[in-house]
């Protein structure tokens, strides 16, 4: 049996198959009597044709063979990939029907905005004219998660900046919030929208060009580098001030950026500072004190903390004053708030170093700065330290930040101390010195993710003061 055995019935009948002993188990047993009848079950065949799994009665005179288990499964394969082959081409003409519905809904949430509001929106042009305008795309100024930026030339003779947008997200929001945002903004201190492109995937947007790029790479510049002086820098930031408060004050509805940050800060051939980027930005009636948000935006280390915590507050535009202030701390001391490669834990956050400087009389250690220029540098400091406050009754509204940076230093108070974490946040201290010690000295991080790393994770609790200890008075 265990080579197999034969079934057959007559001389005249020759056996169609063969049962071996791996599907023995599925037979009943033998009396040794041709006449008996016998129960097969299995995968039968009769006469040629497949009878399907089943109980099989027989009996003498019936041609009878059984496909062996190997035989079981290797039909079974066959189907299983016979589904595969088949059903696959109807799963990607279903996915890609899918895909394409919804660009197509997304380009005709677009268009119709364009449409709406098409006397309030500068000039369209076709992709053709991008390419012309471009000379097909030549000279590349950078790149980024939005798509690239290139060097073009008006019929004007005026440079231009074209951003080709890629990957445009949340049904094409991100087109449709830089387009309704800045085509409506005629301010000194904000980019200007000379154009836009739609043509279903292929869209751009047109700006001035500004020949001087963005302010990270005249505060952040490698060693050796030549940085803009004291007295440029506190220009810029005037400006920049003024540009935000523009926003949230100068137009018919509130325009909260949500992502301030120098990188997004452009500077012309004068150096005069543009805010730009508004892929992030939301419009809001003025008389929004509080604006609802779906979900956290913005870059971390600019971010303010109640997108964050929300038990801190609301969110509004003093997110814009946090992130401000963020920025304002980094040009005051040409460096990034956040150092894991820092010689001392305490100098990781550089805002909680920097107050424990000021607050003592201290002076920031700065090359090359005379008398005059520390001044400058203390007041944006200080400056700077009441716009990331944690509570948003102690951060002063945009209009107040420049009344401040515009004001005599004399005149100003120092903030309190500024807090990372919310005073109902538990944080162990040994836990806290050990994760800055660690950080500062892993390998596995590169310059950059440390670079980002939101300083909401690490905090000693020791520091904090309590967050309501003094009342509001910035000067």
């Amino acid at each position: 049996m265990a080579d197999g055995f034969a079934l057959g019935f007559g001389p005249s009948r020759p056996v169609k198959y063969f049962c071996y002993f791996d599907f023995y188990k599925y037979v009943k047993p033998y009396d040794h009597s041709f006449s008996s009848r016998f129960y097969l079950y299995g995968v039968l065949r009769s006469r040629g044709q497949v009878c399907g799994s089943s109980i099989y009665k027989g009996g003498v005179g019936d041609d009878i063979a059984i496909w062996t288990t190997v035989d079981f499964i290797a039909l079974l394969v066959l189907f299983c990939m016979a589904k595969f082959v088949i059903g696959m081409p109807f799963v990607a003409i279903f996915l890609i029907y899918k895909y394409r519905r919804r660009h197509l809904a997304m380009d005709k949430n677009i268009e119709e905005f364009l449409q709406a509001h098409n006397n309030f929106l500068p000039i369209r042009y076709s992709y053709l004219n991008i390419k012309k305008i471009t000379r097909n795309f030549k000279h590349k100024l950078g790149e980024g998660g939005y798509g690239s930026v290139y060097k073009g030339m008006l019929r004007s003779g005026n440079e231009v900046a074209i951003k080709i947008l890629k990957n445009s997200k949340a049904h094409g929001q991100d087109f449709i919030s830089e387009v309704a945002t800045i085509g409506r903004i005629h301010h000194v201190n904000v980019v200007q929208l000379i154009g836009f492109c739609f043509e279903g995937s292929k869209q751009a947007l047109v700006y001035d060009l500004m020949s001087n790029g963005s302010l990270d790479k005249h505060i952040f510049g490698k060693e050796g580098d030549k940085f803009l002086d004291i007295k440029k820098i506190y220009e810029i930031a005037l400006g920049v001030a003024r540009g935000i408060d523009y926003l949230h004050r100068g137009c018919d509805m509130q325009i909260l950026h949500f992502d301030i940050k120098p990188h997004n800060i452009l500077l012309d051939k004068n150096f005069t500072p543009k805010v730009s980027d508004f892929g992030l930005a939301k419009l809001y009636p003025t008389d929004y004190s509080i604006v609802s948000l779906t979900a956290a935006r913005g870059t971390l280390g600019y971010m303010a903390p109640e997108l964050f915590y929300k038990n801190i507050g609301g969110v509004s535009y003093k997110a814009d004053v946090y992130s401000f202030g963020m920025m304002l701390m980094e040009m005051a001391g040409r460096r990034k708030n956040i150092n894991a490669n820092a010689k001392h834990s305490s100098q990781i956050y550089f805002p909680m170093w920097v107050y424990d400087h000021v607050s003592e009389g201290t002076s920031v250690e700065m090359e090359e700065v005379v008398e005059e220029e520390k001044n400058v540098i203390k007041k944006m400091i200080i400056v700077a330290l009441w716009c990331i406050q944690l509570d948003l009754d102690h951060r002063p509204p945009m209009r107040k930040v420049l009344e401040m940076l515009e004001g005599d230093i004399g005149k100003l108070h120092m903030p309190p101390k500024p807090l990372i974490y919310p005073p109902d946040v538990p944080v162990n201290n040994d836990k806290a010195e050990m994760e800055l010690e660690t950080l500062s000295t892993s390998p596995s991080l590169s310059a950059h993710n440390k670079s980002l790393l939101t300083p909401f994770k690490f905090f000693l609790a020791s520091s904090i003061p309590s967050w309501r200890s003094r009342s509001v008075d910035y000067m």
